[in-house]
């Protein structure tokens, strides 16, 4: 159990809500493989969707470094007409 003590809105106080969870989060079971590379590929897309870097591998957080080093995909991954790989492929 995670001990009480962070920050609360008086919002979060009304509903009972923790601090420690993101609102309008959502579980899902991961089904197959297939489903788990979407859910990647949806992460590692994230920041060209909400206009933070025009490609994928310019956002210099992401995981998908790991998968253009090992070779799984292209710099230009997710890119229209780039033939970097997986992403609507």
């Amino acid at each position: 159990m995670v001990p009480n003590g962070e920050r609360r809105s008086t919002r979060r106080l009304a509903k009972g809500e923790r601090g420690i969870w993101q609102r309008r989060f959502w579980e899902h079971l991961i089904l197959d493989e297939d489903n788990l590379q979407r859910h990647v590929d949806y992460i590692h897309f994230n920041p060209v969707k909400h206009g933070y870097v025009q490609r994928a591998a310019d956002w210099r957080y992401s995981s998908l470094h790991r998968e253009i080093s090992r070779g799984l995909v292209g710099k230009d991954w997710a890119v229209e007409d780039g033939g970097g790989g997986r992403w609507g492929e």
